[in-house]
């Protein structure tokens, strides 16, 4: 397994975050960016039966959307 797992965070429609995993069937969402956080790593825990198998680094890749109008 890889040592890094990275993450694309976008904002709810509803409010708060959803990230998911590149390449894995990790998903997961949080009101705050602290109880994202919180939750990705718990999402990761839950994915890898054993622990040293879950890779070292969890990377957050933030997507943003921003349209100007004219």
């Amino acid at each position: 397994m890889s040592s890094e797992i990275i993450f694309e965070v976008t904002e709810a429609e509803e409010g708060g975050y959803c990230a998911s995993a590149l390449g894995l069937g990790i998903h997961t969402q949080g009101e705050t960016l602290e109880e994202l956080r919180l939750m990705v790593r718990d999402a990761v825990d839950c994915y890898f039966d054993v622990p040293e198998q879950a890779p070292k680094i969890i990377r957050l890749h933030f997507v943003r959307d921003e349209v100007l109008a004219r």
